[in-house]
């Protein structure tokens, strides 16, 4: 590798540093197609220039965004045909475990989603992590970009926090394709805790993570009415403990995600 570095005349310091800029791209590309798709579900004939308006991204130009919109087929004009950017600078995709198991336990599971939410013509973003046994959300974040260090590192640490880093080895973690499940920072926490990394390759596959930001956005924050970030952070929280503890789950019987637990735990002591 010395003699490569010697002929292209570059330090290994310097070609590295470059490898980590185009990784960087590759991955913030992929949140930028993720996210058109999401805001595209909602406003099926908005044009690239005015989800840019919009969405404003901090270091991406307008015509470098439709330019990716353009090259991953999400111009209006086309149906919807999300092809998958070719991964040549080595960005990971993980194969979907979770279709290959039945969840029988907490810890085993844990399914999360980012999603938008508009206040006042301004996005912002919200990411859940969900225990796939009990439905209960034990980590989220709300913030006003889509940077790995703000939406999925916050949620994640919040998991960690609650359930502990010694029960989450082995724990499968299932999520879209979005950059931010894969970022290097990411992977090298999951990777740490043991964790196994998990993708949906279509839609419906991360289906219980897209019915929670639909609850959450829907039944709780559109009636909270924020108005800016500092109040969305705010009615967040109380919507994740209302629909931790108070909300009745027909998949749980009727508990409550937390009361489940609960409930469960007394079986097992009265045993």
């Amino acid at each position: 590798m010395n003699e490569i570095y010697h002929c292209l005349d570059i330090s290994k310091q310097s070609f590295h540093q470059m490898l980590s800029r185009r990784m960087y791209k590759q991955e913030e590309e992929e949140q930028i197609v993720y996210l058109v798709r999401q805001i595209r579900e909602d406003h099926p004939r908005m044009s690239a220039r005015d989800i840019y308006s919009k969405v404003q991204p901090s270091t991406v130009g307008r015509d470098q965004f439709e330019h990716i919109c353009y090259n991953n087929g999400l111009r209006v004009k086309q149906k919807k045909n999300f092809r998958k950017t070719t991964n040549s600078l080595g960005v990971t995709r993980f194969a979907n475990y979770l279709k290959e198991i039945e969840v029988t336990d907490v810890n085993q599971a844990f399914v999360s989603d980012i999603t938008y939410y508009e206040i006042k013509d301004k996005f912002y973003y919200l990411t859940f992590i969900m225990d796939l046994y009990n439905r209960e959300i034990v980590g989220y974040s709300a913030s006003d970009n889509m940077r790995t260090e703000n939406t999925t590192l916050p949620a994640l640490n919040m998991l960690i926090k609650l359930r502990g880093s010694e029960n989450l080895k082995g724990s499968i973690f299932h999520s879209d394709g979005g950059g931010q499940y894969y970022s290097n920072d990411f992977k090298s926490i999951t990777g740490n805790l043991r964790m196994i990394n998990s993708m949906a390759e279509e839609v419906y596959e991360n289906a219980h993570a897209e019915r929670l930001n639909g609850i959450i956005k829907n039944n709780y924050l559109y009636p909270y009415g924020p108005t800016d970030l500092k109040s969305l952070k705010k009615s967040i929280k109380k919507a994740v403990w209302m629909y931790n503890n108070d909300k009745p789950h027909s998949a749980l019987n009727g508990y409550t995600p937390v009361n489940y637990i609960k409930r469960l735990v007394k079986k097992v002591n009265a045993i």
